[in-house]
């Protein structure tokens, strides 16, 4: 596959990550704990750093979550967990940051909504304050701009100017004139303000695919700032991963974006670390990153009415699935390794060729026998009970005898 030609973007240092300047995409996400409530935030803050999310984003909207942050910072650390944290401030950031100098120094980055932080020469006050703490701490800042709390004035205004044009745009692309010409005049803002442009991200979020697409085309145009990509709420379960994927992807495919959150609505009492793995098979399926071994399985058809492929598959997966903190201790370029799980002879041969290890199983009526394949050629056939511990032992087997153990 012919590499994506990456839009060309200022590289943001934050803490031991880097956003931008042809840097490989970066995942995060965000909490849903209260922050105050210390012991709960470390959980998903751990959680959700294991599951591989680069950044990891907290709500900081009173003072007792803004007194919890150093003390989660502290706690995350003596755990080993040193996962950059991004503080999320809308209305008080200003008031929060000043009178908490501690929170501000604990956190790696400032999420600030230019739409929400106040209305004329108190907006433009407290939006300097908010970006001279990020200057004093040396902290980059994320300039997030949402449909759903645009700057009114800078919108009507857009509106209205509109309005007397001969002939006028529809009102949904003013809208996302707007939503652009507020994060770029924020961020132009925050360089006058002595933020340098190897501290700042930008963001325009909207929560229908066609609008983000257009928003980011048009964001990406106008400068070289390190963009952030996301629906601001993609929903639950398939509908929220297939609108974000099917946003995210075109955009990313362009070149534009330097780092995705997926903002999937969990299931009630589900995990948060969802969003974090949709990110990573985003990415990895796109060919953008490499984060854990890939399974291809066929989807099964009259040929396969056994539930056997389905099944090792699934138990593959899984085995995968928990083996990969331990062999991404041990083992270097383990993220690369493919696999295929087939169920008869029509692709399975095929398909297993073209895995670095595969298993075609015995469709309906085909002789109960199951060849492996190794990098293209027949390594042995499984025959018997228990196909998931044989097949199991030899993906053991040629892990170890393919890639290098770490010192």
């Amino acid at each position: 596959m012919d590499a994506i030609l990456r839009h060309p973007t200022q590289a943001v240092r934050i803490d031991d990550v880097i956003i931008g300047g042809g840097a490989p995409v970066v995942v995060q996400s965000m909490t849903n704990t209260d922050t105050a409530d210390i012991g709960l935030s470390v959980i998903q803050v751990a959680e959700l750093a294991r599951a591989g999310s680069e950044l990891v984003r907290l709500t900081v909207n009173n003072d007792e979550a803004a007194k919890a942050i150093p003390h989660i910072r502290e706690r995350l650390e003596a755990q080993g967990v040193f996962v950059p944290l991004v503080g999320d401030f809308h209305y008080n950031g200003h008031q929060l940051l000043t009178k908490h100098p501690a929170c501000a120094e604990a956190l790696a980055k400032l999420r600030i909504n230019p739409g929400n932080v106040g209305f004329g020469r108190s907006k433009d006050d407290k939006f300097a304050t908010m970006i001279e703490v990020a200057a004093q701490y040396g902290k980059a800042v994320r300039i997030g701009v949402n449909w759903g709390s645009l700057d009114q004035a800078l919108a009507s205004k857009m509106m209205d100017d509109n309005g007397k044009r001969p002939n006028p745009k529809p009102a949904e692309e003013v809208t996302q004139d707007a939503l652009v010409e507020s994060a770029v005049s924020s961020a132009l803002r925050a360089e006058e303000l002595g933020l340098g442009r190897d501290r700042i991200v930008l963001s325009c979020k909207v929560s229908e695919v066609q609008s983000l697409i257009a928003v980011y085309r048009k964001l990406a145009k106008r400068g070289d700032w390190a963009l952030h990509l996301g629906l601001t709420e993609a929903g639950m379960g398939s509908k929220g991963i297939v609108a974000s994927t099917a946003a995210m992807a075109v955009l990313l495919q362009e070149g534009i974006g330097d780092t995705i959150r997926v903002s999937l609505t969990p299931e009630p009492g589900g995990a948060r670390t969802g969003e974090v793995e949709v990110a990573q098979q985003m990415l990895q399926t796109m060919g953008l990153r490499a984060f854990s071994p890939m399974v291809t399985a066929c989807p099964g058809c009259g040929r396969t009415t056994s539930t056997l492929f389905q099944e090792l598959a699934a138990e593959i997966q899984d085995y995968i699935r928990q083996s990969m903190p331990s062999w991404r201790e041990t083992y270097t370029g383990i993220e690369t390794f493919t696999l295929a799980v087939m169920g008869c002879v029509v692709n399975g041969p095929g398909e297993s060729k073209n895995a670095n290890l595969g298993i075609s199983l015995p469709g309906t009526g085909e002789e109960p026998s199951a060849p492996v394949y190794a990098d293209g050629e027949k390594l042995t056939v499984l025959k018997g009970g228990d196909l998931g511990g044989q097949f199991k032992k030899l993906l053991d087997d040629y892990i170890e005898s393919h890639y290098q153990r770490k010192n």
